[in-house]
């Protein structure tokens, strides 16, 4: 099997990777086109890691549609209510497999979400 990069990125890893069918989408954080994190609390920190998301598996030919498992980080479970509730309207039926924990996070964000996709080449 042939692993496939995608994206660039100023730390070293590729914000996708293909192996097969699958799409591997690194860890994404509330940062904008500018590179800054974005201003708001949880909810504008869960739809712009959720659009960077997005737009990591668009790079190596996916979408939200595709992906079978996210794992999500929460700088403090007190978000999770407001985070569920913006999460929700991302997969807003057959959600993908989730696993949610509270985590110190490597810079002064309140939340990071990596992402696995099912996306056979066509």
């Amino acid at each position: 099997m042939q692993k496939e990069v995608f994206g660039t990125s100023h730390v070293p890893l590729s914000p996708a990777v293909r192996a097969g069918d699958f799409v591997y989408c690194s860890g994404q954080v509330p940062v904008g086109p500018d590179g800054s994190v974005v201003a708001g609390g949880i909810e504008a920190q869960t739809r712009q890691v959720l659009e960077n998301v997005k737009a990591a598996l668009a790079l190596a030919g996916a979408s939200l549609d595709q992906v079978v498992k996210t794992t999500v980080w929460l700088e403090d479970a007190r978000d999770f209510g407001a985070f569920n509730k913006v999460y929700a309207t991302y997969f807003p039926s057959a959600p993908p497999a989730r696993t949610t924990v509270e985590s110190r996070l490597m810079i002064d964000i309140k939340i990071e979400i990596e992402a696995v996709a099912y996306a056979p080449k066509a």
